[in-house]
């Protein structure tokens, strides 16, 4: 169950003694921040605030929990005492050291998967995105895209220098880049988005030249339409030989998954692929491809530096239960 506007309100007005209070949709839920400083959540109408050792020490006795997977946390029930929830907040901030947030570190369920396949709830995230087809070794429109989708990365977060940062502006490490992949004879009823989905599962990777893509890279919380647009224009001034319009910010849910980490060059992903159809077919789940849902891929290394056997990456496709 989803946290209530009403309730993530609520809890920031109590917590308002602190400094100023924010709130931004995070995951399906939303992460709180004080003064700009990330310090909590709120997730199924429950209070959540991160563990350090200033706020255990003002707690005495903390409920430590896991309100989703890879993250600890202290639950706060008591919510009626705006004093202490002020005060809980100021010395748990003060026991935030400033870093950079990597989403990698901070969600491993969605980024560090095992071999072994398994089911994944994806979130609601922020993404910029860019539509291609061709081979992405030697497609120059692949390339450019790369070059786009970094350079707006880049942009909005080196944004903080301009003196005038987004609001709820916070360190972090640009996200790994990804793909989602689909083979340009599809067409669009769900019979046949579903045979081209077979073609990455079964038939091995296929004929790169007719590859339908799009390249896309995770923005963090504070990143909206606006922040976009203004990075684009920055862009556009600074190189004015890219195409930003190419560009698109999307915010998207992408729901029920399977996935696995790939280990190994690229054009092996077949054999992980395998595995995660044989997961599929004592799971109770099957494929569900569409327009919106399709091969994903998420690149946690550079291959330009790493040896192809040494290449991580992982392989989500979506699925559904089966009738």
């Amino acid at each position: 169950m989803a946290s209530s506007i009403e309730f993530v309100e609520y809890v920031c007005d109590q917590l308002s003694g602190a400094g100023n209070i924010t709130y931004k949709k995070m995951f399906g839920e939303y992460g709180l921040y004080c003064d700009r400083k990330f310090f909590a959540t709120v997730e199924d109408d429950r209070f959540y605030v991160k563990i350090t050792e200033e706020g255990q020490a003002f707690l005495e006795d903390p409920v430590i929990v896991e309100p989703h997977e890879g993250s600890q946390m202290f639950l706060i029930e008591e919510l009626e005492d705006r004093g202490f929830l002020a005060e809980l907040a100021r010395r748990t901030c003060s026991g935030i050291k400033p870093g950079k947030v990597d989403y990698k570190k901070e969600y491993k369920d969605l980024y560090v998967p095992k071999a072994k396949p398994s089911l994944v709830q994806v979130p609601e995230m922020a993404f910029i995105m860019v539509d291609g087809k061709g081979d992405p070794n030697t497609s120059q429109e692949y390339k450019d895209a790369l070059e786009l989708l970094y350079g707006l990365s880049y942009s909005i977060k080196m944004s903080k220098m301009g003196g005038d940062p987004p609001e709820g502006y916070f360190e972090y490490v640009v996200p790994p880049l990804e793909g989602l992949w689909e083979t340009g004879n599809s067409v669009q009823d769900g019979q046949a988005q579903e045979a081209n989905g077979q073609v990455f599962q079964k038939e091995g990777i296929g004929d790169k030249d007719q590859f339908v893509w799009t390249s896309m890279i995770r923005q963090p919380e504070f990143v909206t339409e606006q922040v976009f647009l203004q990075a684009k224009e920055q862009l556009a001034a600074k190189k004015p030989e890219l195409d930003v319009s190419a560009a698109r910010f999307v915010v998207w849910e992408e729901g029920l998954c399977v996935q696995a980490m790939h280990k190994g060059p690229y054009d092996e992903e077949p054999a992980t692929i395998e595995k995660i159809h044989k997961f599929l077919k004592t799971s109770g789940f099957v494929t569900d491809f569409s327009k919106e849902r399709r091969h994903h891929e998420i690149y946690l290394s550079d291959p330009r530096r790493t040896a192809p056997e040494k290449l991580k990456t992982v392989l989500r496709f979506p699925v559904r239960e089966s009738d």
